[in-house]
């Protein structure tokens, strides 16, 4: 571990008053690429803590990762008491991020209003469930409801029958990606012209969009040529395809491909078939064609066939469980899970930072902090005495003492 930022957003101050997953996720990037973090909780921690697997309470395997290359600092926004430390904070700061909707955030005085009358140029960004001027802006937003209510849900219906949500925060993990570039970008534009704003994505809308993006199909056009739905992603037999041993991921995509795919499989038949002759025609008959390509799969192990394939330079995969990555080979040589010494949670796994920058690296500098472990430094960064801190322990507004 690299104790020294060396991220593109060294000697940024963020103010992240994020929980659960959404802002969090974006928070623990902006910390990878060498930002300040500072973590404003509650008196009882993020929620996101006790979330999954953990060997200490308030240090769950959720928060190992998303609470990296924080400081935790407990402050109770309902004090009054806490006002003051916390403007002091946004003084200092770049950044002030959260995910709390509209009302609740103007009740506690954190609106962009109040934060920039306390720092005119700061990107204040917010992250919630719906954009302010439609009808669900005060709707509450969970991972699970986004990926309903934008279609994900029915597409993944549409191919197996049933509506489901995807077996990972899609919603959440996506819109935190969304909330990264706004920042960065709102920062950019503030580094060129001095000026802060506000930044605000909505869950809803930006998702949707997301989903939409290949789906809009038809409706792209107006009147309608068709409806919504990209076809090739909601056939049946666009799946890991069975081996006579497992199963495999191949996508033959180009002319190139198909050719060469139709003559190893001991179709070659099939390349003057007019219904695969080229782009449109295949992507008209993709279901018989993917059937097909199911069905010759069967003939051979997965070993075989990635042999196969991969001298054919044909696009292919192993299809992985989630703990068939710790073994990969390619993973393993490019130092994807490293071990460290936490203080506290002993030896353990985390994720490397996954992008590369020749100049500024981004990587893990901090470990994550148990609950409020920094409020009383930072507390003395922005010119509170000992005394005046365990003043505000006192009135219940700051949190529990460092280490």
């Amino acid at each position: 571990m690299n104790a020294t930022p060396r991220g593109p957003l060294q000697d940024v101050r963020v103010i992240d008053l994020t929980t659960v997953m959404l802002g969090p996720f974006s928070t623990q990037i902006l910390g990878e690429m060498g930002a300040d973090v500072i973590k404003i909780e509650p008196p009882g921690g993020d929620i996101g803590r006790w979330t999954g697997v953990g060997k200490s309470p308030g240090m769950s395997a959720a928060y190992m990762m998303k609470g990296r290359n924080k400081r935790s600092v407990v402050l109770d926004l309902k004090k009054a008491e806490a006002r003051e430390p916390l403007k002091r904070l946004v003084e200092t700061a770049d950044v002030f991020v959260h995910n709390i909707r509209p009302k609740a955030a103007g009740r506690i005085g954190i609106d962009y209003e109040s934060i920039s009358a306390w720092k005119e140029d700061i990107v204040y960004a917010a992250a919630t469930g719906y954009g302010e001027s439609g009808p669900y802006v005060d709707k509450p937003a969970y991972d699970d409801l986004i990926q309903g209510a934008s279609g994900l849900a029915a597409l993944f219906g549409a191919v197996t029958g049933t509506p489901r949500y995807g077996p990972s925060v899609l919603a959440d993990k996506t819109m935190g990606l969304f909330l990264t570039y706004a920042i960065t970008m709102a920062l950019f534009h503030r580094e060129r012209t001095g000026e802060g704003q506000r930044v605000h994505v909505p869950m809803y809308e930006s998702f949707s969009a997301f989903v939409m993006n290949e789906h809009m199909q038809g409706r792209m056009y107006e009147p309608p040529e068709g409806p919504a739905g990209y076809q090739r992603m909601l056939t049946p037999h666009r799946r890991p395809y069975p081996t006579a041993d497992g199963h495999i991921c191949v996508l033959p995509y180009n002319d190139k491909h198909w050719a060469k795919f139709f003559d190893v499989a001991g179709r070659p038949e099939l390349t003057s078939d007019p219904r695969f002759a080229d782009q449109p025609s295949r992507s008209a008959n993709i279901d018989a064609l993917y059937e097909i390509v199911g069905g010759v799969m069967q003939t051979r192990t997965s070993a075989e066939w990635l042999s196969i394939l991969e001298e054919a330079d044909i696009p292919v995969m192993p299809m992985n469980q989630p703990e068939d990555l710790f073994d990969c080979p390619h993973l393993s040589a490019v130092g994807m899970f490293p071990e460290v010494d936490h203080p506290t949670e002993g030896r353990m796994r985390h994720i490397k930072v996954p992008i590369n920058f020749s100049k500024t690296p981004g990587g893990y500098y901090r470990h994550p902090e148990q609950l409020g472990a920094s409020t009383g430094t930072v507390l003395e960064e922005v010119g509170y005495s000992p005394e005046d801190i365990a003043a505000l322990r006192e009135a219940g507004a700051a949190g529990k003492s460092d280490g």
